[in-house]
């Protein structure tokens, strides 16, 4: 009598949810952190930049909302960092080249999300508008670059192998 063998099927891919996770969050713990630094660099406590970011949806209400709204500013900032890992993740399955090329797209990408970010979402928000500086947009170019695109390329092209 023969036993009957179970079938294994060879694992080639990890499940997305792990790799846009993974991707996910450590690009939002690194932005998060460059955000408190240079904010703090310019007086800005860590709840303020938070209460900001829950500003998207607030207005400037947000400023008086204490940790409620910073909670919501931390929430919607990892869901923004989970978008662009899942955005970067779907567009890494059909164009081989992002992960081949993972430093240059990450950096590449990293300029992308920016400009997204500041041209696109920002704008359509409740955010108050901040006036704009050579100084700021160059700050903010460089985190995202090294804190968002490089860690979502690197983690999914980590992940790919």
């Amino acid at each position: 009598m023969m036993k009957a063998v179970p079938a294994q099927v060879p694992v080639t891919e990890p499940m997305a949810y792990r790799v846009i996770l993974s991707a996910g969050l450590l690009c939002g713990v690194l932005d998060i952190t460059a955000a408190f630094i240079s904010s703090g660099l310019r007086g800005a406590s860590p709840t303020r930049v938070l209460q900001f970011i829950g500003a998207g949806w607030l207005g400037p209400d947000s400023f008086n909302g204490g940790l409620t709204s910073a909670s919501l500013g931390l929430i919607s900032h990892f869901l923004i960092a989970l978008s662009a890992s899942a955005v970067f993740y779907a567009a890494s399955r059909k164009l081989n080249f992002l992960i081949e090329q993972a430093v240059i797209s990450g950096i590449l990408y990293g300029v992308a999300v920016y400009w997204f970010m500041n041209r696109i979402v920002v704008p359509l928000s409740a955010a108050p508008k901040l006036k704009f500086s050579v100084s700021s947009m160059v700050t903010g170019l460089i985190i995202h670059m090294i804190c968002v695109g490089l860690p979502i390329s690197l983690t999914i092209r980590w992940y790919s192998k």
